[in-house]
């Protein structure tokens, strides 16, 4: 079983996958884009972006203004270099390496000799690879290489989602729809049938069959044939329960009313002193309701409380 070890030197085709993983993906998501990467981790691809790939790292010359407040700063904030780094406008690992890189010339040594701590030695790996520069890709690479780079390529180039190929299907599949329907009507309608289209909603205006804000004229004096004054079909959402019983509040009252005064006149007709006495005690004022004084309970809490 072949065991692969993530990490060591960035290879130019490696650092081109990164950069467009990093255009797709931005900077919040660095476990999708090391999955492009099959040598690399989240974490290395983090570092590799931010201190070597990120266009606002300088790699230029260092300045003597840059040096003396780099001098400056490693006295106020000792081995911090994280902290020293954005006030120098450098990376960290820049400013560690520089800051030894002063040291030495201050001792008189320019470079670092064979018994040096800091010289890797034979077969170690370099620990900090996202540093240093990309290495030339060969002409004929890896297998491995070369699937990483068939992958990252069909995963980059598509730049519509799942989402948006459902939406691009059935947006496609509801044209189709419509363009049979069409069809389908224009087929009928030189076959002589005459085929009225059905308003799924009723609150749209369809700008291609109605007129806008349309006010219907009043009633003439000709009668007009029921193809031009179509029967209205209450739906089952508008009905009320006064159109089911077919029976109305003002209606009920008026009629009742004119029941009484019937009733009255045939009783005047047949007992007239009756419907005298009945008329008086309607209008006696001691029938009336008198009103009632206000009753309020005893207070709970007297003055002096």
């Amino acid at each position: 079983m072949r065991i692969l070890i993530k990490g060591g030197v960035w290879k130019n085709s490696e650092d081109e996958v990164l950069k467009a993983a990093v255009m797709k993906y931005g900077l919040n998501n660095w476990s999708r884009v090391a999955s492009l990467l099959a040598r690399k981790s989240p974490k290395q691809c983090k570092a590799r972006w931010y201190e070597w790939l990120d266009p606002s790292v300088k790699k230029t010359e260092w300045t003597r203004e840059e040096e003396e407040k780099l001098l400056h700063l490693a006295k106020l904030f000792p081995t911090q270099w994280r902290t020293i780094a954005p006030i120098v406008g450098r990376t960290a690992y820049q400013c560690l390496e520089h800051y030894e890189k002063l040291l030495d010339q201050a001792q008189g040594r320019d470079e670092m000799d064979e018994n040096d701590p800091r010289r890797l030695k034979p077969g170690e790996i370099d620990p900090h690879p996202e540093t240093k520069p990309a290495r030339a890709d060969p002409i004929d690479m890896d297998e491995d290489e070369k699937e990483m780079l068939s992958e990252a390529r069909a995963r980059l180039a598509n730049t519509r989602g799942k989402k948006a190929k459902r939406k691009a299907r059935e947006k496609q599949l509801e044209e189709a729809r419509r363009l049979a329907a069409l069809q389908k009507r224009r087929e009928l309608k030189a076959a002589g049938i005459s085929m009225g289209k059905k308003y799924r909603n009723r609150k749209n205006i369809d700008y291609a069959e109605e007129v806008p804000f349309e006010a219907a004229p009043p009633m003439g004096f000709h009668a007009v044939g029921p193809e031009e004054t179509p029967k209205v079909t209450l739906g089952l959402a508008n009905v009320a329960l006064q159109a089911v019983e077919d029976r109305n509040r003002h209606d009920e009252e008026v009629r009742m009313r004119k029941d009484d005064e019937r009733k009255l006149k045939r009783l005047k007709q047949d007992n007239l002193p009756q419907a005298i006495e009945m008329i008086n005690k309607l209008n006696d004022p001691q029938q009336l309701r008198k009103r009632t004084a206000l009753v309020l309970p005893a207070p709970q809490l007297t003055d002096e409380e």
